[in-house]
């Protein structure tokens, strides 16, 4: 009963930590399905969870936090869209640059705001952060491990973000391939040529594309600041964004497949996090510096020898210009 209780415990911290990666994967799928790279990720994030916690520390609520959130999510993507599809830069370059300059500008913003060493105030007050939700029922589960504890662990106790990552996966699929909207981006990805000269104007459905990652992505990154912590702190994404593009890429751009992976990746985290301390037979204790990193190195070995033949968009990274 011990080791199942473990287990369970185990998938709801992976449900938990697979929420920021989710939401911007499924925005990194969108941006790259309409052909533009989607490496600002990272920054998108990081800049929406400071935005999102100095907002609700200030103004006292989640929601406005949730708000600043995506809005600096959106604003960031703004910058990368300008940057590669109106005047056509490198998109590694300007995603890299918008990534590098948030992980640099949130901190001394942090400091100059609040004075506490580039963090923002801790989100103590529970109007600040996004609650734990228990479902009716979930406490009486309990005492019946099967399925009760299931209930009350798995499907109970989670955040609103949490649900809303949930249902913005399949709602993503049904935008991608069952809506007008999604045919075009598709087309866009494959051949923005042959989208133009259908009267359809690929930079706005790269805009429109690029937006929709900054959006998820400042979901994302308001989920770390008011709901996973309590609080700012510097480089507190810690790769995630590109933990969430290799799971987009592993998921071979597909919603589901991505779904998967970013829960194959959480659950690693997950179990990492478990081991730490932890004596195991034969091995002993793992060192700490392993243990962070296996959700890396599971990530480039993935990649690296069993995701296949993943076929990316056709004309992704590639700037269109009109008049060419």
């Amino acid at each position: 009963m011990e080791t199942y209780t473990l287990i369970i415990l185990l998938l709801a911290a992976t449900i938990r930590v697979a929420t920021p990666l989710v939401l911007a994967a499924l925005g990194g799928l969108f941006s790259e399905r309409a052909g533009v790279i989607a490496l600002g990720l990272e920054g998108m994030m990081l800049g929406a969870a400071f935005a999102s916690a100095a907002v609700a520390a200030v103004s006292g609520s989640a929601w406005l936090g949730l708000g600043a959130g995506m809005a600096a999510g959106v604003a960031l993507a703004l910058l990368i869209a300008v940057a590669c599809v109106t005047f056509r830069g490198n998109q590694v370059v300007a995603a890299m640059a918008v990534n590098i300059v948030v992980a640099g500008i949130c901190p001394m913003l942090g400091l100059a705001w609040f004075d506490l060493g580039g963090q923002t105030p801790q989100l103590s007050n529970p109007g600040q952060r996004f609650a734990e939700i228990i479902l009716p029922g979930a406490h009486a589960a309990r005492s019946v491990p099967v399925p009760g504890l299931l209930y009350a662990e798995l499907v109970s106790g989670h955040s609103l973000l949490v649900y809303l990552a949930a249902a913005i996966v399949p709602a993503g699929a049904w935008v991608l391939y069952r809506t007008r909207f999604g045919l075009r981006l598709r087309a866009v990805g494959e051949d923005p040529e042959a989208v133009e000269t259908a009267g359809i104007s690929v930079a706005a459905i790269r805009f429109q594309a690029v937006v929709i990652s900054g959006l998820l992505s400042g979901i994302a990154g308001t989920y770390l600041a008011t709901a996973a912590s309590s609080g700012f702190a510097r480089d507190m994404t810690a790769g995630k964004g590109y933990l969430a593009l290799a799971a987009m890429i592993f998921g071979k751009w597909r919603p589901f497949p991505t779904l998967g992976a970013c829960l194959l990746f959480a659950f690693t985290d997950a179990l990492a996090s478990r081991l730490e301390g932890v004596p195991l037979p034969v091995v002993g204790v793992i060192p700490v510096q392993f243990i962070v990193a296996l959700p890396y190195a599971l990530t480039v070995l993935l990649l690296a020898g069993f995701v296949g033949k993943a076929v990316a968009p056709k004309s992704i990274g590639v700037p269109y210009a009109k008049d060419k």
